[in-house]
């Protein structure tokens, strides 16, 4: 068994000596079709019937509508960037407005446990100076 054959047992049949391509195939993206516009913009103006003047002011016309269109979408763009971002904005500061009312109602209601206690503290130190007093007073009595 030579070489070749070893390597290739699954290919039984086939003529190594024939060349043979590969093909990969990509999708087409947006700049293939930016470079196909200006290729065909670029041809039609080589050979369209008009004198140099008239293309020159054809030129000019479509690149002024171009930058407009620019502008415009650039605007629209921006608009939209500046909504979202308004949006996002206001939903943060209510987020942070909801936090600072929770921790407020929260020291708030530590606060008033901590006086609570302190208060019944202070009571019940009260009524047990009271009864020791009432017991002192009575141990005396005896």
């Amino acid at each position: 068994m030579d070489e070749q054959d070893f390597y290739y047992d699954d290919d039984a049949g086939y003529d190594y000596a024939e060349p043979y391509v590969i093909v990969e195939r990509q999708s087409a993206g947006i700049g293939t079709l930016l470079i196909g516009l200006a290729l065909g913009a670029g041809a039609a103006l080589l050979f369209a019937p008009q004198s140099c003047e008239e293309t020159r002011r054809d030129i000019k016309r479509r690149a002024r509508r171009a930058q407009e269109a620019a502008q415009d979408f650039v605007e629209d763009m921006s608009g939209t960037v500046a909504d979202k971002f308004n949006e996002v904005r206001a939903s943060v500061e209510e987020r942070i407005e909801a936090t600072l009312d929770a921790v407020d109602d929260r020291k708030r209601r530590v606060t008033n446990a901590y006086h609570a206690g302190r208060a019944a503290a202070r009571d019940a130190r009260g009524e047990l100076e009271q009864r020791i007093a009432e017991t002192k007073a009575a141990y005396q009595e005896n």
